[in-house]
């Protein structure tokens, strides 16, 4: 059983220098006060997605705590490997926000004040999280749609942080909504009604998944997701694209989605013609068919609240 104590724990610190736009070597103050303060090995010397995944892989196979340190793609590529580890329900995930989202701290009460960070590490709670599986990808948030497709767009150009975001979302004017069947095993209705399997035929805009419910830059994508209530958190958007950009600040904060279908399931696939599809931030392709599982209580997170 793990200790209740994080700082008697064998633990590692994984850091992805290149996040954020290289902060961790340009914030040099910053980076002298977290090696001052930090009791675990600090590991920067990670290239890539790829070599952050293999690192926590291979280091969550003899320690009991990995410590991230960046930003959400950093943080859910740590996840990644935690769980492929096979060690998600033995490890402890601390985290530090050292990105330009830092969305997925929100759902912990974690500070982006280093300070506050470090001493929920040392005194912070343990929550258990389910994940999202995605074809053996791991996440807390995915969509199918137009999302999606922005993030296509905003990395094959390359231009980091909220600007990106933002002139990337330019290809949202005009999108067609797409025909899609969505089918859902073991769920619930918005009204807490249990089914085995539902089958829908719709024109969809945006599919959102969650598990968390805030995305990017403290966009309350999903606000009815429950960290570990064993469904997968499913708002299904049949608006057309000039309503969704409209409403786009209601839908920022979390509002219009009580106007739209929403589900709780297990298990949830999607059919259709060319449908892109992203996790995380990460653009995963274009599919005919999407396949997500929960993944229940399979994370442990250090927070401020339970």
């Amino acid at each position: 059983m793990i200790k209740k104590n994080p700082s008697s724990l064998s633990g590692k610190c994984i850091v992805n220098p290149a996040a954020a736009r290289n902060k961790w070597i340009r914030r040099k103050r910053l980076r002298r006060y977290l090696q001052d303060h930090i009791p675990y090995e600090i590991i920067d010397d990670c290239e890539n997605k790829e070599s952050v995944i293999k690192t926590a892989k291979e280091k969550s196979l003899d320690n009991d705590l990995i410590l991230a340190i960046g930003g959400d793609g950093t943080i859910i590529d740590i996840i990644q490997g935690i769980i492929d580890s096979q060690r998600g329900r033995d490890i402890l995930l601390g985290l530090i926000p050292f990105g330009s989202g830092n969305a997925f701290r929100k759902s912990f009460a974690i500070s982006k004040k280093l300070k506050k960070a470090l001493k929920t590490i040392s005194e912070g709670n343990i929550s258990e999280m389910d994940l999202i599986d995605i074809d053996g990808n791991v996440a807390s948030f995915a969509s199918v749609g137009a999302t999606a497709q922005v993030t296509q767009e905003k990395l094959e150009h390359a231009i980091p942080g909220l600007a990106g975001h933002l002139l990337a979302s330019r290809i949202m004017v005009g999108l067609p909504r797409k025909k899609q069947e969505i089918e859902l095993i073991d769920g619930l209705t918005d009204n807490g009604e249990p089914f085995e399997r539902k089958v829908m035929n719709l024109n969809l805009y945006d599919c959102v998944v969650g598990k968390t419910n805030y995305f990017g830059y403290s966009w309350r994508v999903a606000p009815k997701a429950r960290l570990d209530d064993g469904y997968l958190d499913i708002t299904l958007f049949e608006t057309s694209w000039l309503k969704y950009y409209l409403f786009f600040s209601l839908i920022y904060l979390g509002l219009f989605q009580r106007t739209q279908k929403h589900f709780k399931a297990k298990k949830m696939i999607i059919r259709g013609q060319a449908l892109p599809v992203q996790y995380n931030g990460e653009f995963l392709g274009v599919r005919d068919e999407v396949i997500f599982k929960v993944l229940p209580r399979a994370l442990r997170v250090i927070g401020s609240k339970k």
